[in-house]
């Protein structure tokens, strides 16, 4: 049963699909661990919902990147506009 104990967790498709989505973009090893995580705001400058996206890449260094919209709309095109660096 899906969402059994947290009915708030974001789909693992969608999940999948931004990993997938990341790893074409940025060209990342597979040795890059990827996290994917949508995140509320409530203070007056920043968005209600974002999407934010890690990489830890193998020798211990990170990048994170923001969307601007829920996890389940991230698409194709939010990621190619997001730069090499965030």
């Amino acid at each position: 049963m899906r969402g059994l104990f947290d009915p708030n967790r974001p789909d693992p498709k969608a999940v999948r699909r931004i990993k997938d989505l990341m790893a074409e973009r940025f060209g990342l090893p597979e040795s890059t661990t990827l996290a994917v995580a949508e995140l509320r705001c409530h203070e007056p400058d920043c968005p209600p919902v974002e999407t934010v996206i890690t990489a830890r890449e193998a020798d211990g260094s990170m990048r994170d990147w923001r969307v601007a919209k829920p996890l389940s709309d991230v698409g194709r095109a939010d990621i190619e506009t997001l730069g090499n660096q965030p």
